[in-house]
């Protein structure tokens, strides 16, 4: 378990906006779950959006709230222990990341009101009763619907025509990896495609079953959302390149980094956005009564230079559509 607090001091009362002032004189408490390693580049840029929205609504780090921050990957040990670290040290509010912190902390707490990010189906999941009325402890950001694995097939199709067979990168230990690869197994069939799974516990699977896929021809990847995605991004884009496997990606970040192509929403947009619900809940709300809400946009990504390496020709309506091109 590692641990890191966030302190930011802004001098001058005179600077502080109306809303800080009207705060009450204690200091408040939120706990951060994130399902990456402290030292990840992501993990950084999210955790910053989070604290600039709630800076923006007159929280300070240090000044009137206290931010605690763990970190944990996968979904093992240190994951429940930093849970069962958070709820004891009785937060007034939790934002936790993605199923895999989301589940372990309603087990360890009905009553610690939790705002979740990037978290596909959370009614599927369990965590809350509907999307409109939570009814619970938790409320949040939901990532996107399982049917986002049929456009993650089309994307593959229109800018790798030739492929017939996609290996499915998923963790199968949270819903969403379950979910959308079922979605993705069911469209297979009307894009002319064979699915199948690869799992993303550790490095030397991941390798190992990439490896195997590629040993024969017509192949792609599609790379469903996981915090152990994003904690193997590097290995996972290294191993497309190396295979020459045409990689449709969940995240931006994956096509920042070397990868062909990403669809979905903007994770740090999600954060942002959490600081409002986190800064409603401070102020008495209660998570039960805040809508979860979907992503409203959607952003597309192409690397070009990637899409050359592999002997790609992009078509003239992906790039039309894209809202950046990486080359």
């Amino acid at each position: 378990m590692r641990r890191r607090e966030f302190i930011t001091v802004l001098g001058g009362v005179a600077a502080w906006p109306v809303s800080a002032r009207a705060q009450p004189d204690r200091i408040r408490r939120i706990g951060v779950l994130m399902n990456l390693a402290e030292g990840d580049a992501e993990a950084q840029a999210r955790i910053a959006a989070f604290l600039r929205g709630l800076q923006q609504l007159g929280w300070t780090d240090g000044r009137n709230v206290r931010i605690d921050t763990l970190f944990a990957v996968g979904s093992g040990a240190e994951t429940r222990k930093n849970v069962a670290e958070l709820v004891a040290r009785a937060p007034d509010v939790i934002l936790a990341t993605g199923s895999v912190s989301v589940g372990p902390l309603l087990q360890a707490s009905s009553a610690v009101p939790i705002v979740f990010v990037i978290v596909p189906d959370p009614v599927g999941a369990g965590y809350v009763n509907s999307l409109a009325r939570p009814g619970g402890n938790a409320t949040g950001f939901s990532l996107f619907e399982y049917g986002i694995g049929g456009k993650w097939l089309e994307l593959l199709k229109q800018i790798a025509p030739g492929v017939t067979r996609v290996a499915v990168i998923r963790d199968p230990a949270i819903s969403g990896g379950l979910g959308v690869f079922g979605a993705i197994q069911s469209a297979a069939p009307s894009f002319g495609v064979e699915a199948s799974a690869v799992n993303v516990r550790d490095a030397s699977e991941i390798e190992r079953d990439i490896a195997a896929f590629a040993s024969n021809s017509s192949g792609g990847l599609i790379v469903t959302a996981s915090g152990l995605a994003n904690t193997h991004r590097s290995l996972i884009i290294a191993l497309a390149a190396r295979h020459r496997l045409p990689a449709v990606y969940f995240q931006r970040v994956f096509v920042a980094d070397g990868g062909l192509i990403s669809y979905g929403p903007n994770y740090l947009d999600q954060y942002r956005l959490a600081a409002g619900y986190v800064d409603r809940i401070l102020k008495g709300e209660k998570p039960a009564d805040l809508p979860v809400q979907a992503p409203t946009k959607y952003d597309l990504a192409i690397n070009l230079k990637t899409a050359k390496a592999l002997g790609l020709h992009v078509p003239n309506t992906l790039i039309g559509r894209a809202d950046e091109l990486i080359e």
